[in-house]
């Protein structure tokens, strides 16, 4: 089949919205299990609209997810990856209601990431209208915004069976494809001390929270600026009253890497803490949660995405480094070329000012679509 022009999906684009809409408008947080469920059921009824056949409705420990596999022959197998869980809380929508004004698309979760899924969707349907048997998985997931803990299993599984992942991520600014993530990292950790009466007899007690003011000083300077490294103590808590020496306290850490050897350094760095004050231990939970998505692992899917522009007509692709984690860091983790980004174009991901330029929307589709058409054939990586 010849590469679908930008007409089509320009043509296709009422429709689109009209679909956007109905995603944005079910609220769906992703730890409200039962709304992820009930957004989950809208995609489904849509994608099995466009695509022809139902999904396959996963559901583990309660989060849905949905998944279409097309093809049965040998020729080079492309996931498409996508997520329809968002940040924002059951209510949204009172304050922010999805509208469609002057050429921007607003509501909560229309950035992140529910636009993409409707671009994937009408991606493949143009496809499919001509290539019935297209060697294409898609996944639509419940639980990316918090990070993937019942979908990563699924979702690298998907992508060892797949010569390359596109995720329909929102764009970088100014519709940039984002080639370089940066690997995530959790920890959560404990500081056992001794409880004693503030007043009556300190020094008989361990201060957990004193210790815990030497851990955050000394894992705030794990980062290093010099190659894109940060290491952030963000929550804490320590202590049961205010004339008790503080028997336990606890530290959540943030930790962003670029590379693998960097992740791997801070992690070797935190689980060699040991404490200043007498009488005091640490314990450390967590670990690296998403690999970084290093350029090796895009730099080839991005030629051929700017080769998909220029026949396309587009202006030339922008690329980005960004520091959020994604499941792109998961599909790239295995080894699978992962190309992420290719989804709306706007900004304000998380944010009031959460928004989608629909001029924009037609073009992305198409481009999505000119990827899977090119990467479906044998030989397409350089």
């Amino acid at each position: 089949m010849t590469l679908p022009g930008l007409d089509v999906f320009a043509d296709r684009l009422p429709d689109m919205l009209d679909d956007i809409g109905t995603l944005v408008t079910c609220e769906t947080p992703s730890a409200d299990h039962d709304a992820v469920a009930k957004g989950a059921a809208l995609a489904a009824e849509f994608g099995e609209r466009l695509l022809g056949s139902a999904p396959e409705t996963l559901v583990v420990d309660g989060v849905t997810h949905l998944r279409w596999r097309f093809g049965t022959g040998d020729d080079p197998r492309v996931l498409v990856l996508c997520h329809q869980d968002t940040v924002w809380p059951i209510g949204s929508l009172a304050t922010r209601p999805f509208a469609i004004t002057d050429g921007v698309l607003t509501g909560p979760g229309s950035f992140d990431m529910k636009t993409g899924v409707v671009m994937a969707m009408h991606a493949l349907a143009v496809l499919r209208e001509s290539v019935e048997d297209l060697p294409v998985t898609v996944l639509v997931t419940g639980d990316e915004e918090v990070g993937s803990p019942t979908s990563r299993e699924l979702i690298e599984s998907e992508a060892r069976r797949s010569t390359a992942a596109l995720v329909l991520e929102a764009a970088g600014d100014g519709g940039a494809i984002k080639t370089g993530r940066k690997g995530v990292s959790f920890y959560r950790l404990t500081v056992h001390g001794r409880a004693a009466h503030a007043g009556l007899e300190p020094e008989k007690g361990a201060n957990a929270g004193l210790e815990l003011a030497h851990l955050a000083l000394a894992i705030a300077q794990f980062g290093d600026p010099t190659v894109g490294t940060s290491v952030v103590p963000t929550m804490s808590s320590a202590g049961t009253s205010t004339n008790t020496v503080p028997a336990s306290a606890t530290l959540a850490v943030d930790s962003r890497a670029r590379t693998v050897a960097e992740q791997l350094r801070v992690d070797a760095a935190i689980r060699t803490l040991t404490p200043t004050v007498a009488g005091t231990s640490i314990s450390v939970d967590g670990g690296p949660n998403r690999a970084p998505l290093e350029t090796a692992s895009t730099a080839k899917l991005f030629a051929v995405a700017k080769q998909v522009a220029g026949d396309l007509g587009l202006d030339e692709l922008p690329e980005i480094h960004v520091g959020g984690g994604s499941d792109g860091n998961f599909t790239a983790g295995v080894g699978t070329p992962t190309l992420d980004g290719l989804g709306a174009v706007g900004g304000g991901a998380h944010a009031d000012g959460e928004h989608v330029v629909v001029g924009r929307i037609a073009e992305r589709t198409a481009l999505v679509a000119g990827l899977v058409h090119r990467l479906t054939r044998r030989n397409a990586l350089p």
